[in-house]
């Protein structure tokens, strides 16, 4: 059984595909949120899953946050950490306390778009194909070893809107396929790049019937 706390800013909508996936020997011990308002604190609660609250904004920077939050994490004693939807920036240290156990899932197909406004950047770009990047966490912004990623063909009509929702649905296939690798021990870091153990796809393209 591995232990895992995920961490969110707002619904939550990954933690929640995670949640419904019920992967076997995932126990989801807590849901850790840096907003008081974050609406996914409700629904896990309502299934029984423990939550807390990290106010950011009552301590003095981002050191002395991660560190009441790293503190806070550990206590759950931790074999895997999730990054849904929580929007802080991580410092080095913080992120080097969980090398090879903390993951994320990015809006691009990565290393293409790091950072904010990645759907309006691509659609601004003109694209074909846009995607979606679950990664293990490094110091460096959206740069660690990726574990999988979804893609999808970029419609003539789609907005940031259209693109953002189809592409959230590939989000919430992807990343419980991920989290259920790591616990089933078949991710391996080897040389700064990941490695599934077989059976498993490096990718899932989506795309629309060519006509």
């Amino acid at each position: 059984m591995k232990n895992i706390v995920i961490l969110i800013s707002g619904r939550g909508s990954n933690m929640q595909a995670i949640v419904d996936a019920q992967i076997a020997g995932a126990n989801i011990c807590a849901v850790i949120a840096n907003r008081p308002d974050a609406a996914g604190l409700a629904w896990a609660a309502e299934r029984g899953i423990a939550t807390a609250v990290l106010d950011h904004k009552l301590y003095a920077g981002r050191e002395a946050f991660d560190a009441a939050l790293a503190a806070l994490i550990d206590g759950y004693a931790p074999d895997l950490i999730v990054l849904a939807g929580f929007m802080r920036i991580l410092t080095a240290g913080f992120v080097n306390h969980y090398a090879g156990r903390l993951i994320n899932i990015h809006p691009s197909l990565l290393p293409a778009y790091t950072g904010l406004h990645t759907h309006e950047r691509a659609l601004a770009d003109g694209v074909k194909i846009a995607g979606c990047t679950v990664h293990f966490v490094t110091a460096e912004l959206d740069h660690g070893p990726i574990i999988l990623q979804a893609a999808l063909a970029v419609l003539d009509d789609d907005t940031v809107a259209s693109l953002s929702s189809r592409m959230l649905e590939q989000e919430h296939l992807i990343y419980p396929q991920a989290v259920r690798w790591f616990v089933e021990d078949r991710l391996k870091l080897i040389n700064g790049r990941v490695h599934v153990d077989s059976p498993a796809p490096a990718a899932v393209l989506i795309a629309p019937p060519v006509l």
